[in-house]
């Protein structure tokens, strides 16, 4: 089942407060990008984290699980995803804990 447009949209006004938002549709799902950085996924209208160290501590005890199938656990987030400041700041969290995209060369 492919993620509703509406429902990326939901989370991407969730978050808009935790620096530059953007998102783009892949294979029926969607990559969310903070500040250039793809820091979550929203897959079968469920919105997964990208775990680091620093957005679990501030988690605390929270669902992981694959995106996909053959996927590493992201943070399930479910319960939570009404909590708009706490969103933000856990994706504000992982987008610092992140390395920089890799810059694409040109061939």
């Amino acid at each position: 089942m492919a993620t509703d447009a509406e429902f990326m949209i939901y989370v991407a006004d969730q978050v808009e407060g935790a620096g530059a938002i953007t998102y783009r549709k892949m294979f029926g799902e969607y990559a969310l990008y903070c500040d250039g950085k793809v820091v979550a996924l929203v897959c079968d209208n469920r919105f997964y984290v990208k775990p680091t160290e620093e957005g679990r501590r501030f988690a605390g005890a929270i669902d992981e699980a694959p995106p996909y199938p053959g996927a590493k656990l992201h943070l399930l987030l479910q319960d939570r995803i009404d909590d708009r400041d706490w969103l933000c700041e856990l994706v504000r969290i992982t987008a610092r804990a992140l390395p920089p995209p890799k810059s694409k060369k040109k061939r």
